[in-house]
């Protein structure tokens, strides 16, 4: 009875997306397009069966964390977390309380085998985000137990205008593009203005093949204080 009701009231509200924050209202246009209306219409009608990751009032929490003025790095994603609790609209995040995914504990190996920061007791990134890290997912929603369910229904053309608003911004910002998927996004970026830093996606699959060892956070922070800028803060409370 309580999953019927559950369900009902999900039809009835539909999955609505929240305003776009202020300081994100030049990609507003990307909202009136064709490909995103058929986005919404797909949301709506995916409710109806399936829960949908995050909720729709956290998935464009990333943008509200971080504002387009204080991007210094963007940390870009596939989609988000499937599993129930974990996606909380940024990537490689998951909520306090939440078991640590995979991918994400070969970060925090990483970060600590890099600059010294020993993996803390959560998995929520928030605190970089608060700092101008922009964690941005590709694909900003997901079906529950079904990973990138949701790609090619109408998100990356509207991410891809994040990232391309980003790249216009005149202060220079470092792109970290883990795994071949985030890196077909280099021709967004003008790599002469800005800093793109690569490896392998984070995940068991990958991790040893391009990622350990490749010290993502310290080549940030020395990219940013190249051009004259405050380097990351990585720890996380």
């Amino acid at each position: 009875m309580a999953g019927k009701s559950w369900r009902n009231d999900r039809v009835a509200e539909g999955y609505r997306l929240p305003a776009l924050p202020p300081s994100w209202l030049a990609i507003e246009p990307e909202t009136r397009t064709d490909s995103f209306t058929g986005l919404r219409e797909f949301l709506d009608d995916e409710v109806e069966e399936h829960q949908i990751y995050p909720p729709a009032r956290e998935v464009y929490r990333a943008l509200e964390l971080t504002p387009l003025s204080n991007v210094r790095v963007l940390l870009l994603g596939q989609d988000p977390y499937h599993g129930p609790g974990q996606a909380e609209g940024l990537c490689f995040s998951v909520r306090r309380g939440t078991r640590t995914p995979a991918s994400l504990r070969n970060i925090f190996r990483e970060l600590e085998s890099d600059v010294g920061l020993a993996p803390p007791s959560h998995g929520s990134l928030v605190a970089w985000a608060r700092r101008g890290v922009l964690l941005l997912n590709a694909v900003l929603t997901v079906r529950a137990g079904e990973p990138n369910s949701h790609a090619g229904r109408g998100w990356e053309p509207f991410t891809d205008a994040i990232i391309r608003r980003v790249a216009a911004k005149r202060t220079p910002v470092v792109f970290a593009l883990w795994g071949a998927y985030a890196q077909k996004k280099i021709p967004l970026i003008d790599a002469g203005r800005h800093t793109v830093v690569t490896a392998a996606h984070p995940s068991p699959y990958s991790a040893r093949n391009g990622f350990f060892g490749t010290r993502p956070f310290s080549r940030i922070n020395a990219a940013l204080e190249g051009a004259g800028q405050e380097p990351i803060d990585w720890r996380i409370e």
